[in-house]
């Protein structure tokens, strides 16, 4: 967010604030995918996943109004705890408009496992995660340049 590389279009950036409780906020918690250009994450949009977070400092404080911004992903819930830093827009996850920088604050890579998850949902019988997929588009999309 500090390099200004999401929203290079913009006067006035965004940035990353200390989380509203001001403590470092650890926890297991959900994001929906929203439809995106996300290089990453693009292939999971309608999908709702588990995922850890944990920062102190995640609050996306997102000066413009909501169509402005490249929202890939939100918190499944609006309120705290779920949404565990009082982000504008319950924002998750965002891109630019290119879809090549994402910048997240949940930590997807800490929850590529089932057994990674605090709650795995028991109708699944995957390998690895949702979340491995991300890392798969990157690896692709990487392939073809």
């Amino acid at each position: 967010m500090e390099l200004e590389l999401v929203n290079p279009e913009h006067e006035v950036h965004g940035k990353m604030l200390h989380n509203e409780s001001r403590k470092h906020e650890s926890i297991f918690t959900s994001v929906k995918i929203q439809e995106n250009n996300s290089i990453m994450l693009s292939s999971l949009a309608g999908s709702t996943l588990g995922v850890w977070v944990s920062h102190g400092e995640g609050k996306f404080q997102l000066p413009l109004a909501e169509e402005q911004y490249n929202i890939v992903g939100k918190y499944g819930y609006e309120n705290y705890p779920a949404n565990p830093n009082g982000s504008d827009y319950n924002t998750a996850m965002l891109c630019d408009s290119t879809g090549r920088h994402l910048v997240m604050m949940p930590h997807i890579e800490r929850s590529t496992f089932q057994w990674n998850w605090a709650n795995y949902p028991k109708d699944r019988n995957d390998e690895v995660s949702p979340w491995h997929e991300a890392f798969v588009n990157a690896r692709l999309w990487i392939e073809k340049i």
